[in-house]
C-alpha cells in the first residue's frame, strides 16, 4: 500500500533552511544535471516519463509556503514544467508552477533542475534512475531491467520523506575544536577578484583506466581527485603560507541509519595537504588522504557533523525575520568559505543500469562553493566526468590539474567549456 496516498502533506522546513537562506540570484542553490542522450529527444515520451516519475516522488511535488512565521512545503498538484530550451525556468515561480523542480530539453539533451536544499546528488540520482527507465523504455520500445529502480506502484514508506535530522534527538555533541586556520584562497591567490564569469570546464577520463590508477595508488575517485587538485595548487603556490584544505563531501545517510531519505544530507571530510606530505610518493599521499577520510567518516564523527548542521538550522529557525535568518546563514557561509580551498563531490557510480547504453554525456552542475571552486565527479557509461565549477573563468587551476593528469599518465578529454548557467530560484525576500 502506498502510505503517501490520501495524506495531506505539509512539512515544516528544517534541514532545508540553510540552503534556502544562502541561495541568491548570483548563486542559486540548486542541482542541474545535464544528460546528453544518444538520439534526439522525443518530447511526448519525455512528458510521459516525467509524469510517471513525479507520481513516484510525491514529496518533490511541493510548493514553498509561509505559515505562522515558518516555511513549509505543501502539496502542489500543478504539472511539473518541461521547457524546450537549455535555459530552464526559475524555480518556485509562476513559470515553474511554483515547484522547486523542473525539466527541460533541447536536441538530445535532457536537464533536471532541483533546489539543492530539497535533495542532494543521491536523491537526484534516484529521480533520474526512474526517469531514464520510463523514457528509454518508451523511446526505444524495450523492456529494461527495473531491479533497484523506484517505480509507480511501489510502497512509499515514511523513511523516504520524513526528515531524519528532525527525528534524531540523540546526536553526539560536536567537538569544541579550536577554530580552523584560514585555507589558501584560490581567487585571491590568482588575482581573480575582478573575474566574475561563472564557468564550468568538463573533463572526461576512462572509468576503467582511472579506477586502475586509483587501485595502484591506494586511492578512490573522490580522494584521488582531491589529492591531484591539492598537488596542482601546491605546485602553483609553493611558498603559500595558508594551508591547502579540500572538503570532500560525505553522504550522511549511513550514519543516520536513513538510507531511503530524500533530503540533502551532506557533510564533509577535510583533507589537508600538509607540508611534510609534499615530497612523499603519490601512493603514500593517497594512503594518507584515504586515512583522513576513513577517520572522519566513522559513524560517531559523521553524526557530530550532522549535529553541527542541525545546530546551524536550529539557530536560523530561532530567528523571527527573514532578514535575521539571511544574516546568520550568510555569516556562517562566509566562515565556511574561509577555511576551505576547494570542494570535491562524488555521489558514487550512477548505475542507471540498462539505460546507460543510451547516454553519451552526463554533467552535474551546482553553484560553486563559497571558496570559488567545486569539482563534481560523475561516473556514467564507462567514463568519469570531472566538472570544474568556478565563480571565475580563468583556466589556471584546470590547466594545473590537467598537468597532474598528464604527468601521471592519465589520458583525458577536455570536452567543453560553458557558462555556468543555473536558473534562478525565486524566494519571498528576493522578489
Amino acid at each position: 500500500m502506498n502510505e503517501w496516498k490520501g495524506m495531506l502533506m505539509e512539512q515544516k522546513l528544517f534541514t532545508e533552511l540553510r540552503s534556502l537562506y544562502v541561495t541568491s540570484k548570483e548563486s542559486p542553490n540548486e542541482i542541474r544535471i545535464r544528460i546528453r542522450m544518444r538520439d534526439l529527444i522525443d518530447p511526448d515520451f519525455l512528458r510521459q516519463a516525467v509524469d510517471s516519475t513525479m507520481e513516484r516522488y510525491p514529496y518533490f511535488c511541493v510548493e514553498l509556503q509561509k505559515k505562522d512565521g515558518q516555511y513549509i512545503f505543501a502539496e502542489n498538484h500543478r504539472p511539473i514544467v518541461i521547457t524546450h530550451s537549455l535555459h530552464g525556468v526559475a524555480l518556485n515561480s509562476e513559470a515553474s508552477n511554483y515547484h522547486m523542480i523542473a525539466f527541460c530539453w533541447q536536441d538530445n539533451w535532457i536537464i533536471l533542475d532541483v533546489f539543492h536544499g530539497m535533495t542532494d546528488g543521491t536523491g537526484a540520482y534516484e529521480i533520474l534512475r526512474t526517469l531514464l527507465y520510463y523514457y528509454c523504455s518508451e523511446r526505444y520500445n524495450v523492456k529494461l531491467n527495473d531491479e533497484g529502480i523506484r517505480l509507480v506502484g511501489d510502497e512509499i514508506s515514511e523513511e523516504e520523506w520524513i526528515d531524519p535530522m528532525v527525528c534524531r534527538t540523540d546526536l553526539p555533541r560536536p567537538r569544541n575544536n579550536e577554530q580552523m586556520s584560514d585555507a589558501l584562497n584560490l581567487v585571491s591567490m590568482a588575482g581573480l577578484q575582478e573575474d566574475h564569469q561563472h564557468t564550468v570546464y568538463s573533463i572526461a577520463v576512462s572509468e576503467k583506466e582511472f579506477m586502475k590508477f586509483n587501485l595502484d595508488n591506494d586511492g578512490s575517485p573522490g580522494t584521488m581527485v582531491s589529492l591531484l587538485l591539492s598537488r596542482a595548487i601546491a605546485k602553483l603556490y609553493p611558498d603559500a603560507k595558508d594551508v591547502i584544505r579540500i572538503t570532500l563531501c560525505v553522504n550522511q545517510r549511513k550514519a543516520l541509519h536513513a538510507p531511503l531519505a530524500h533530503q540533502s544530507l551532506v557533510g564533509g571530510a577535510f583533507l589537508e595537504y600538509k607540508e611534510k606530505m609534499r615530497d612523499w610518493p603519490l601512493e603514500i599521499q593517497g594512503t594518507a588522504y584515504r586515512g583522513m577520510v576513513f577517520a572522519q567518516t566513522q559513524e560517531e564523527n559523521v553524526l557530530m557533523g550532522a549535529a553541527s548542521i542541525k545546530g546551524i538550522n536550529g539557530l536560523i529557525l530561532s530567528k523571527e525575520s527573514d532578514q535575521e535568518r539571511l544574516g546568520i546563514a550568510g555569516y556562517i557561509n562566509a566562515l565556511a568559505g574561509r577555511v576551505v580551498t576547494a570542494t570535491v563531490s562524488y555521489v558514487g557510480k550512477a548505475n542507471y543500469r540498462e539505460a546507460e547504453q543510451y547516454i553519451r554525456d552526463f554533467r552535474v552542475w551546482t553553484s560553486s562553493a563559497a571558496d570559488g571552486l567545486t569539482v563534481e565527479i560523475s561516473a556514467v557509461n564507462g567514463r568519469f566526468t570531472f566538472d570544474f565549477l568556478q565563480t571565475f573563468s580563468s583556466p589556471v587551476y584546470v590547466n594545473a590539474f590537467l598537468k597532474e593528469l598528464e604527468e601521471n599518465g592519465i589520458v583525458y578529454d577536455l570536452q567543453d567549456v560553458n557558462e555556468l548557467e543555473l536558473p534562478n530560484i525565486e524566494l519571498p525576500w528576493t522578489e
